[in-house]
């Protein structure tokens, strides 16, 4: 099971950092309201500044989506929307516990974060332009079809985990409460991301290892070296 970039986005989007976390060992029966709150605090001071839009976190994804040929007030990325409904209504749903703890990390640093339950996934993900062929499964249970070109999160079986890159995740690899093994995916392509997303990802591992017995195992990943190899199952349950 692996994540990676493909040529094509790397060469496209060079200013890119990503941050990957796998953790098994996952369980639904816990409370991340204690640990989240800091993360909350965080978002609320910085909205107090300014709106989200402000931020070069969401104004970097808004060129990077504009560089796509996409409208980036129509199709926003996922910290931002999460920013907008945080500032509108002063809290968020509450759905799976490391679903909520991953939006407020994603909050706090205004990166999106996704999360996928890995059993879902064939063979591993490469964040690469579309094909057109690839399916995806949206939260309703429809199935579409990305546009050539479009970003995507594709595995081995050719399904889609994401659309339009950071806009929307897959219902198909969305956490439940019978998920046990995640891949945790942040991207970022403002000026300090190289030094945002490592703490990013060292935050979000240091979380999961305060509230799960797990032992996450984390990479940020480049140009250079831009495959991130999870272990099996039983192998990240005896680091």
């Amino acid at each position: 099971m692996y994540i990676q970039h493909s040529a094509a986005i790397w060469a496209d989007h060079p200013e890119l950092v990503a941050g990957a976390v796998h953790a098994t060992g996952i369980e639904p029966g816990v409370s991340v309201a204690a640990r989240a709150e800091p993360f909350y605090a965080t978002a609320r001071e910085r909205l107090a500044a300014g709106p989200e839009s402000e931020f070069p976190e969401i104004q970097a994804w808004r060129r990077t989506f504009t560089r796509m040929g996409l409208k980036p007030t129509q199709y926003r990325c996922a910290s931002e929307s999460l920013l907008r409904r945080f500032r509108k209504e002063g809290a968020l749903p509450r759905i799976h516990p490391l679903i909520d703890l991953c939006n407020a990390v994603s909050l706090a640093y205004a990166i999106p974060v996704a999360a996928l339950d890995l059993t879902r996934i064939t063979g591993g993900i490469e964040v690469r332009p579309a094909t057109g062929e690839e399916e995806y499964e949206t939260f309703g249970g429809d199935t579409e079809h990305p546009a050539p070109g479009e970003v995507t999160f594709a595995d081995e079986a050719g399904r889609a985990h994401a659309r339009r890159w950071t806009n929307r995740q897959s219902g198909l690899s969305a956490v439940r409460d019978a998920t046990t093994s995640v891949l945790i995916v942040a991207e970022a392509t403002h000026e300090s991301a190289y030094a945002d997303v490592p703490r990013l990802i060292e935050a979000l591992a240091g979380e999961l290892r305060a509230l799960w017995p797990v032992a996450p195992a984390t990479a940020v990943l480049s140009r250079d070296s831009p495959r991130f190899t999870m272990p099996a199952p039983e192998e990240a349950l005896r680091r």
